[in-house]
């Protein structure tokens, strides 16, 4: 059995009547992401501890799951007619074969030697050694398995450089995985933000599985630090932000805030060419250096002046 996969190509727009008129003619599933997603110029969405908000993507994909059958020329002429598009919107189709879509994603997602003592397992994988730290994680909704080049350069240099006791801020936190991973490696607090409310649901859920204690595991989305002004004004020892090159120039004032003195920061999501942009912003408050490259992928540290 297969099924058809019709991609559209738009604007942020029109994704709203877009998505719904797809559905009325339809659609299984609709799913609207960045057309420029995994290219230097990915939008990502965040907002900052006031509110204020990057919310649009520039280019957007929609893509509607149908039945094998459907008539794609008609869907499109309805979306013309029924829309505020100018003109007939570039789209292209694909067809899917069905599959056991779950144990085909399992496969693909294997245990991850971080370090010595340091593994991220799927749940339906057998701890390859019961003696190190292993961080239980499944692929979901947000970013952060850790089989991201720039995921694993910050598990490494938490692995690495973390001494126990410290309170670390993970600024746009995904999945959960690098506050989950501190806390495991000796971490006494560890408070883990993000603009996407889901991506705050699935880390409250990692860090259960993990087993970590509640008092020192907290997670917010930006919106609610923002609406309870709840300041973190000099509290983290270690900041970690794993995000991309834009938003973390956007970010710097506010995550130098969150820095005590002498606190160090840890940024990734940075191509190679993008270092030294985001250095000369970030020395204005931090002595900053580059750690180490990875695919492409940089990793930079800095501590607060």
């Amino acid at each position: 059995m297969f099924w058809t996969a019709l991609i559209i190509e738009t604007t942020f727009a029109h994704t709203e009547e877009l998505n719904n008129l797809l559905i009325e003619l339809g659609a299984l599933s609709v799913d609207t992401h960045d057309a420029d997603a995994g290219t230097q110029h990915e939008q990502p969405l965040f907002e900052q501890f006031d509110g204020t908000s990057e919310t649009t993507w520039l280019n957007v994909e929609i893509t509607a799951l149908f039945e094998e059958t459907v008539d794609v020329t008609v869907i499109m002429q309805t979306v013309v007619q029924n829309t505020q598009l100018p003109c007939l919107p570039v789209y292209r189709v694909k067809k899917i074969q069905d599959q056991d879509w779950v144990r085909l994603t399992q496969s693909q997602f294997e245990p991850i030697r971080i370090s010595s003592r340091l593994w991220i397992v799927p749940s339906w994988h057998q701890t390859p050694d019961p003696t190190a730290t292993n961080l239980m994680l499944d692929p979901g909704l947000a970013f952060g398995t850790g089989s991201h080049p720039t995921t694993e350069l910050c598990l490494a240099w938490l692995d690495e450089n973390l001494q126990g006791g410290e309170q670390v801020l993970d600024y746009g936190c995904g999945s959960g995985i690098l506050a989950i991973a501190a806390l495991k490696l000796g971490a006494d607090h560890v408070v883990g933000v993000d603009i996407d409310p889901h991506a705050v649901e699935s880390s409250i859920k990692n860090a259960r599985q993990n087993q970590c204690d509640q008092n020192k595991a907290e997670f917010y989305s930006v919106d609610y630090m923002a609406k309870a002004d709840q300041t973190m004004d000099g509290w983290a020892d270690i900041v970690v932000a794993n995000i991309l090159a834009n938003p973390l120039i956007m970010l710097a004032p506010l995550l130098m805030r969150t820095s005590k003195i002498n606190g160090r920061i840890v940024l990734s999501g940075i191509l190679m060419e993008q270092v030294k942009e985001v250095e000369q912003v970030y020395q204005q408050w931090f002595k900053m250096h580059l750690v180490r490259e990875q695919a492409g992928w940089a990793l930079l540290i800095g501590i607060r002046k």
